[in-house]
């Protein structure tokens, strides 16, 4: 990863294990260069293409029209086009707008190289679909859990950079045109670490430049979820905010949800999991590496998701830094099916854990005010937006505010510099031949 900043040491299974674990953290994340040739190639008898994949979504969909709803975005800027799918998941789906449910959004493969979110978005929907069912888990509390959720999955959210990792640059994590997605969004955007490297991190020109976080952001604050999830591999983690400091939100929420994520690697992770914020203790490793711009802070901190998560579902720690298709992704059987099977039932375990958590909060708050985090009223282009919720509002316009007042002051004091030095040529020439007349 970028900054290895590593204080106190655990005394799990090893600490050559955790020390390159921390190296691939995808989400905040792995600086992992970069121009080598991957020594390893992707599994083709386990991992689908993007478009195979895709269509095996799509096939799933049109089995389960009562259940699964498909749709398709497209966003393209300065040449640059994007198209993402997204699956909604309703038990009723005349039902998808019942605001006494719990609605959840995913992201998966927001990182090109990161093959195996991908594959437990695909995993995920053959539960909900009951195409798939999980071990040891009751149905009925399954069947009486999924009544109260309106679930949104993106299964692929970079359809361009896993191409390019698909085409054979193995280590390639940005989108189809060099920007990392997870650094695209508007809190603490722009801001380098020392150990900046434009390969991994780049942030893109402005907030939302990129046509994925202008659709994604879009789906946020219209869906208007209680829980997130960004998805990513690269190493076994539970994260809440913050990526961009090194603390986690004051409150009892908060303390909640940091108590959720524990119990939830004691029971899934058995452990294994690193637990906190992105960007400050973790555990017994204090990890000290800031990430700006990502897409768990802008959900928390301005679109007022209740709840939001970056899950690190997998991580080999032994591969080189070259070796990025083994790093991020399981090469043999067994392992791809762990993963699969193991994170299926944490999420399943996260959906029913939350809900709980939700419905103590919904019966504390006053009114229907859990469900007025973030209303939209109309969102255009991106930019334009109207909330119920003062708070969120003045959030939102002063992040976009912000933006334009710093454009503006950039010109300006661009065009002050041309002015300044035009004046200063004419001068010149003004006093040249006076000077050049003079007798002396």
């Amino acid at each position: 990863m970028g900054s290895r900043r590593v204080l106190s040491l655990s005394s799990t299974p090893s600490l050559l294990v955790i020390l390159f674990c921390f190296g691939p953290f995808s989400h905040i994340n792995a600086k992992v260069n970069l121009t080598g040739p991957s020594s390893t190639p992707i599994n083709r008898d386990l991992y689908h293409t993007s478009h195979a994949l895709m269509e095996q979504i799509k096939a799933l969909v049109h089995r389960h029209p009562d259940k699964l709803y498909m749709e398709t975005f497209r966003s393209k800027n300065k040449g640059y086009h994007a198209e993402m799918t997204v699956v909604t998941y309703c038990r009723n789906r005349k039902q998808i707008d019942d605001k006494s449910k719990y609605r959840i959004l995913l992201s998966f493969g927001q990182h090109g190289r990161e093959l195996i979110t991908s594959e437990l978005a695909l995993r995920i929907l053959s539960i909900l679909s009951k195409e798939q069912s999980l071990p040891n888990v009751d149905p009925l509390s399954l069947h009486n859990l999924f009544e109260r959720l309106v679930i949104k999955v993106v299964p692929m959210e970079n359809m361009n950079g896993r191409e390019l990792v698909e085409a054979g640059d193995l280590c390639e994590r940005r989108n189809g045109r060099g920007v990392d997605l997870n650094r695209n969004w508007s809190v603490d955007w722009g801001k380098k670490e020392k150990d900046y490297d434009p390969y991994e991190e780049n942030p893109g020109t402005a907030p939302f430049s990129e046509p994925e976080t202008q659709i994604m952001r879009k789906l946020c604050l219209s869906f208007e979820p209680h829980i997130w999830i960004n998805v990513h591999s690269g190493m076994e983690a539970l994260f809440m905010p913050y990526d961009h400091k090194n603390t986690t939100p004051d409150g009892l929420p908060s303390y909640r949800m940091k108590l959720m994520l524990q119990r939830l690697n004691h029971l899934h992770c058995k452990g294994r999991c690193l637990v906190g914020s992105g960007g400050g203790s973790v555990g017994l490793v204090l990890l000290a590496y800031l990430a700006h711009g990502t897409a768990t802070d802008y959900m928390f901190d301005v679109a007022r998701v209740p709840m939001a998560f970056t899950f690190e579902i997998y991580g080999d720690g032994t591969a080189s830094a070259k070796d990025c298709f083994k790093m991020f992704n399981p090469i043999d059987q067994t392992t791809f099916n762990r993963v699969l099977n193991d994170w299926s039932a944490a999420f399943i375990a996260m959906f029913n854990m939350s809900t709980h958590q939700l419905d103590e909060l919904r019966s504390n708050t006053t009114g229907s005010n859990l469900d007025k985090f973030v209303s939209i009223d109309d969102y255009r282009n991106g930019y334009l937006m109207d909330r119920r919720s003062s708070y969120g509002k003045k959030m939102e316009v002063l992040d976009l505010g912000m933006q334009e007042i710093r454009t503006y002051f950039r010109l300006f004091f661009l065009s002050s510099v041309l002015l300044l030095l035009m004046f200063c040529c004419r001068i010149s020439k003004r006093i040249r031949p006076i000077i050049s007349g003079m007798t002396f």
